[in-house]
């Protein structure tokens, strides 16, 4: 009854006019279940939602969804694969396995905190603290936090930086599946030290993102066959000149013009960008009315 009741009422949003629609991150974010349809990503990362998303289980051996209270463990079947996979590497190098941030809400789309991206199915944040164990309770796992590996000055990283960590984002990174990974410039900055020739393919997806301190951000590509889903342009490729980024604009990221920037006295206002919040279903692709309206 409950869910008639909400798709009369969602119903009724889709009739009215675009301008007065509700925000469409109020409406993804109220779908407390994905739809039956085959999975399918429609639009971009940070402008989309998704069909057929599944459920990442709230534990697993080597793994635990973390927040729960979000219902943000929810990601294409090809992302859902990854993130077992992945875990499964993190227990190979030493760790139990993986906490498990936000990946998507149950159909996609906007979220009404937080993220700008994750709408498709094919984000997933992935907490920098090794498990201590993996039968967390579900309170645990909204009072437990995850661990900076990046200075407070964003300069460096701190001790609690190590060697699986690297170990970890370059298995991350070596999966084909994947289009590149978010990390502070610091920890980039960090893996480039060891750098050789044979490591430019996985190290130019590592890519310096502001923030990014208690957490590494995955982006996999469009999988086969998904036609409306938008792929992340410019690639790694050409953001790294076909290197592996471990030049001078990887630096930019830590130098005072980046960091503490001198205001220019006749510089004009940037115009303001709309936030991904601030969208209503007109501005997603149009699949994703179907998408809100599916069972």
């Amino acid at each position: 009854m409950i869910r008639q009741l909400a798709t009369l009422a969602l119903a009724a949003v889709l009739a009215l006019p675009a301008q007065a629609e509700t925000k469409a991150n109020q409406l993804f974010g109220a779908a407390d279940l994905p739809t039956s349809n085959r999975p399918m990503p429609f639009g971009s990362y940070a402008k989309g939602c998704a069909d057929g998303l599944v459920q990442l289980p709230e534990t697993g051996p080597t793994w635990q969804a973390m927040r729960l209270s979000r219902n943000r463990n929810w990601g294409h079947p090809v992302m859902i694969d990854f993130l077992v996979d992945l875990s499964r590497a993190a227990n190979q190098i030493g760790w139990p396995g993986l906490y498990i941030g936000d990946i998507s809400q149950p159909r996609g789309g906007p979220m009404v905190s937080g993220h700008a991206s994750h709408q498709i199915g094919l984000d997933a944040d992935i907490w920098m603290l090794p498990p201590r164990r993996l039968d967390l309770s579900r309170q645990e796992r909204e009072d437990i936090s995850s661990i900076p590996v990046r200075s407070a000055d964003q300069r460096s990283v701190t001790k609690n930086w190590t060697a699986s960590h690297h170990a970890l984002l370059r298995a991350a990174a070596s999966d084909g599946r994947v289009d590149r990974i978010f990390v502070a410039a610091a920890v980039k900055i960090e893996m480039c030290k060891t750098a050789t020739r044979a490591d430019r393919d996985w190290l130019q997806k590592i890519r310096p993102v502001a923030g990014h301190d208690t957490h590494f951000h995955v982006r996999l590509k469009c999988p086969r066959g998904a036609r409306h889903c938008e792929t992340q342009t410019p690639s790694v490729k050409e953001l790294s000149n076909g290197g592996n980024g471990c030049d001078d604009t990887l630096m930019w990221w830590v130098s005072d013009d980046y960091l503490n920037p001198k205001p220019d006295p006749n510089a004009k206002p940037a115009p303001r960008q709309r936030h991904p919040r601030e969208y209503t279903l007109a501005d997603l692709p149009r699949q994703c009315r179907n998408v809100l309206s599916s069972p």
